[in-house]
């Protein structure tokens, strides 16, 4: 079970995350705060914490535990993982909110963590939406057995999805296809 705290100070967004996330079996929602209020402790300690703010906002948050950052102006050095506004759907958070956790907040390329759109990265680079279920994992820092316990499959059909996933972009490590997959890798 993830515990998550929800934090925003629009009210409306807040109650929305809340019921969102709350309506996923391995989803607890600690609680849905505004931002100002992050600063009490909070017992028991969250799993992650879910911030729809500026990436000011996580910086300057001391709690501990990793952070999503759902935000419109994403930014280097905000020392989480982060949604673009816009640039993910329902599926896409709960996939992030899952793997975030799982990762501790870190990703393996950059501080920036963006999920892709499903239907663009199909028609993109072929890949099928379970192959950018895993491909997105992979960019979040998880490991292979992380993979498998978040997605319920087994570490051998990972290696599978892996192996096509580095086939179709081009790539012969992690560190390539996630340079693919971020639209950051040069050609070589």
């Amino acid at each position: 079970m993830l515990r998550v705290l929800v934090a925003t100070d629009n009210p409306v967004v807040r109650a929305g995350l809340a019921v969102l996330l709350g309506a996923h079996r391995d989803i607890e929602v600690l609680a849905a705060l505004p931002v100002r209020a992050l600063s009490a402790a909070h017992r028991p300690a969250p799993d992650l914490i879910v911030l729809d703010g500026p990436p000011s906002a996580a910086r300057a948050l001391t709690q501990p535990a990793p952070v999503l950052l759902l935000t419109h102006t994403p930014a280097r050095g905000a020392g989480c993982a982060q949604l673009v506004h816009g640039e993910f759907d329902e599926e896409e958070l709960i996939a992030a909110v899952r793997a975030t956790a799982h990762a501790g907040g870190a990703s393996t390329v950059s501080n920036i963590l963006r999920f892709r759109n499903p239907t663009s990265q199909v028609q993109r680079f072929g890949l099928s939406a379970r192959e950018v279920e895993v491909m997105n994992l992979i960019a979040s820092g998880m490991t292979n057995q992380q993979i498998a316990a978040t997605c319920s499959i087994t570490e051998k059909t990972v290696k599978n999805h892996i192996n096509r996933i580095f086939a179709k972009l081009h790539s012969t490590t992690r560190g390539e296809a996630i340079a693919s997959w971020l639209g950051t890798r040069t050609a070589s």
